[in-house]
C-alpha cells in the first residue's frame, strides 16, 4: 500500500466557483497547491480525488495537468498517472542560474529598447503589485512566485527574441519551488532589484537595464545558494 506521505493530500474543499473560466480556474488551483507544497514533490496526483475536491469533471483537470506537465511541475508516467515533479538538486539550481546570467541581462537590455509602452505599463503595475505582497507563509510566497514569473516572462517577451523567452520559460517555477522548499521568503531585496530593472526599462536605458538584471540574478543566486 502506498504510504500517505507520498499520496496527494486529502481534499480541502476548494471547489471551483467560476465556470466561465473553468480550465484556468482548475489550473490556478492546482498551481497554488503545488507552489505551496500541499502536493509535495514526488507525490502522486489522483484525477479522481481532484474531481471530488474541485467539483469538476475530469476534462478540465486533465487539461490543467497537461499545462503543468509542460511547465515541468507535473510528470506523467505510463500506466501510473500523474505525480508532482521531484525537487531539483543543488547542481541543477546552479546550472539554472548560469543560464539566467547568460540570457536575462541580454533580454532586459533588449526590452528597454523594444518593449512597447503598453507592456511597460504592465511591468510597472506588476512591480507595484509585488511590493504589496508580504510573504509570511507558503501560500503567500506562492503568490509572489507566480507574480515574479510573470515579471521575468514579460521582460523576456519584451526582448522580441522568442528563442530566449522559450529557453527561460521553464526555469522560474523550479527555482521558486526550490526556494519554497527551504522556506526562503526574503523578497524585499528582490523587490528593490526589480525596481531598478523597471526604472531602467522605463528610461529606455539598455545598458542600465542589462546591468540591473545582472545584479539581480547574481544577488538572487547569492541569497539562495550562498555563491557570489
Amino acid at each position: 500500500m502506498t504510504s500517505r506521505t507520498k499520496d496527494q493530500p486529502r481534499p480541502k474543499g476548494r471547489s471551483i466557483q467560476r465556470p466561465g473560466r473553468l480550465g484556468d480556474e482548475v489550473y490556478e488551483a492546482l498551481y497554488a497547491q503545488l507552489m505551496a507544497l500541499e502536493i509535495p514533490p514526488g507525490a502522486r496526483i489522483s484525477v479522481d480525488n481532484l474531481v471530488r475536491e474541485l467539483g469538476v469533471s475530469q476534462t478540465p483537470i486533465r487539461e490543467a495537468l497537461s499545462r503543468l506537465e509542460a511547465q515541468g511541475l507535473v510528470v506523467k508516467t505510463h500506466l501510473i498517472g500523474y505525480s508532482a515533479a521531484s525537487q531539483i538538486d543543488e547542481q541543477r539550481l546552479e546550472q539554472l542560474y548560469d543560464l539566467r546570467l547568460l540570457l536575462e541581462p541580454y533580454a532586459a537590455g533588449r526590452a528597454a529598447v523594444h518593449m512597447d509602452d503598453d507592456d511597460i505599463a504592465r511591468l510597472v503595475a506588476l512591480d507595484a503589485r509585488m511590493d504589496e505582497i508580504h510573504p509570511d507563509g507558503k501560500e503567500s510566497y506562492g503568490e509572489f512566485a507566480a507574480a515574479d514569473g510573470q515579471f521575468h516572462d514579460l521582460i523576456a517577451q519584451g526582448s522580441g527574441n522568442e528563442l530566449v523567452r522559450d529557453a527561460l520559460s521553464r526555469l522560474y517555477t523550479h527555482v521558486h519551488l526550490f526556494r519554497l522548499f527551504y522556506l526562503a521568503s526574503v523578497t524585499a531585496e528582490a523587490n528593490d532589484e526589480h525596481a531598478a530593472i523597471v526604472a531602467a526599462i522605463v528610461a529606455r536605458d539598455s545598458a542600465a537595464a542589462e546591468e540591473a538584471m545582472r545584479r539581480h540574478v547574481l544577488e538572487s543566486r547569492k541569497r539562495f545558494t550562498g555563491r557570489r
